[in-house]
């Protein structure tokens, strides 16, 4: 079974904590294993240095990452973050960011994601993420 566009969306508002929804994510594209989300540029979520905040980006890569094991799915399951480590490789600053959650292991129990970050308009990687998953259900 496919994930639409509109279920990913779905996915997204029904099942994250109200801080995680106020980071404004939106699903660009979701493809098998694969899912597309847009961190839109905010003020309130820049560090001092007006760069975009290391802790929006690991939630963003997090987030994402639930929406791409639900595209390899169908469609939602229960999964919790067993792992998730990331590497910031140069500033965001004033533009939204591009979050492709990719999964390149995606078994019965786990799942393994390799998730780039990019300042739209761009191809240089803002953030490299990798994020392990067990799925619940």
């Amino acid at each position: 079974m496919t994930l639409t566009l509109a279920a990913a969306e779905k996915v997204l508002s029904d099942n994250f904590a109200p801080w995680v929804l106020d980071l404004g994510l939106s699903v660009d594209s979701v493809d098998g294993h694969e899912a597309v989300l847009r961190l839109p540029w905010s003020d309130r979520l820049a560090r001092e240095g007006g760069g975009l905040s290391g802790q929006a980006l690991m939630a963003a890569a997090d987030t994402a990452t639930v929406i791409a094991v639900a595209a390899a799915r169908g469609g939602f399951v229960p999964m919790t973050t067993v792992q998730q480590s990331i590497s910031f490789q140069r500033a965001v600053v004033g533009t939204d960011v591009l979050v492709r959650a990719r999964l390149t292991k995606a078994g019965k129990r786990m799942a393994f994601a390799d998730i780039t970050m990019t300042a739209e308009g761009t191809e240089e990687t803002a953030a490299h993420a990798t994020a392990v998953y067990a799925l619940l259900g």
